[in-house]
């Protein structure tokens, strides 16, 4: 009988997980489509964006907390040349 629940709540938070996963890589490939298209103002709308969702991954217990803080540091520092050079 427990079995049969622990399956439920497995198959939820799957589910859950799968959602949160999802949207952290589409604000990623939308952030690093905007960098390698050199748009600027974009860059500057979505890092903010991205770095959030990224986080909230983090606290969903989805993505582990180095695995987080290495995306965000990798985005920064693409976003931040892109932004240099259209400076």
């Amino acid at each position: 009988k427990s079995g049969l629940k622990r399956r439920r709540q497995n198959e939820v938070r799957r589910l859950r997980n799968r959602a949160v996963r999802t949207r952290v890589r589409n604000a990623m490939r939308d952030l690093r489509a905007a960098i390698t298209g050199g748009d600027a103002a974009k860059v500057k709308e979505l890092l903010p964006r991205t770095v959030s969702v990224i986080d909230s991954g983090v606290r969903k217990g989805v993505f582990q907390r180095n695995t987080a803080a290495r995306a965000k540091s990798r985005l920064t520092v693409q976003a931040n040349s892109v932004l240099q050079a259209q400076s």
